[in-house]
């Protein structure tokens, strides 16, 4: 399984604990953010994020800015690509079984690296359900080829 990454200045050190976590449990990674600090643009590394999913050159992504907000939004913008910017492990789950996410994206100043662990483990340990959730997900596609 390959999970594309990406960051921007704000989650340097986010991204590489999490990368090297993801990496602990057996996942290969495609490291599309920043390694530096200087100030950059977050939506450059959420859309390499989320044209590396839609093309199917990764299986997931994981981005990371400072709040996972705009990170996500410019994921999102990519067709195919289902974001979820996640603060707590729930969400991320429920995300997974019901709305069948496909990016993951969360704040490095909104959460500690703890937290951003098991998020990532209930991200990636939980698998999408369809059956009843498939028409909505199926509406979302709809929607976004309009």
């Amino acid at each position: 399984m390959i999970i594309a990454m990406g960051n921007d200045h704000a989650a340097v050190e986010m991204k590489n604990d999490i990368k090297a976590y993801v990496e602990s449990k057996g996942y290969e990674v495609i490291d599309f953010g920043t390694s530096t600090g200087e100030s950059c643009d977050y939506p450059v590394y959420g859309e390499k994020v989320g044209r590396a999913v839609a093309s199917g050159k990764a299986d997931y992504g994981i981005a990371i800015c400072g709040t996972g907000i705009g990170i996500g939004i410019a994921a999102g913008k990519v067709k195919g690509v289902r974001v979820c910017t996640c603060s707590e492990p729930f969400s991320a789950r429920m995300s997974r079984r019901h709305n069948n996410t496909n990016v993951l994206t969360f704040g490095a100043r909104v959460i500690g690296v703890e937290m951003a662990r098991m998020i990532v483990d209930e991200w990636l340990d939980n698998q999408y359900e369809g059956g009843r959730h498939q028409r909505r997900v199926a509406l979302l596609g709809e929607i976004e080829n309009r």
